[in-house]
């Protein structure tokens, strides 16, 4: 049976080229450095998640 072709993405840290496949443990990086540095990015609250603004409850009285 012959092997299906590994679908290419594009690391979302440097741009490279690599394919998505088991064997790959960094996906969907392209590498280990490029793993640790989105990590790190993350870590340093480089990267933030929007949220939303909470009305307070006691502001209202």
């Amino acid at each position: 049976m012959p092997e299906t072709p590994a679908r290419r993405i594009t690391c979302p840290q440097c741009g490279a080229s690599t394919e998505w496949r088991p064997e790959n443990p960094w996906r969907p990086f392209c590498s280990e450095r490029c793993k640790l540095i989105d990590l790190g990015a993350w870590e340093s609250e480089s990267y933030r998640l929007p949220a939303a603004e909470e009305d307070d409850p006691d502001a209202a009285q």
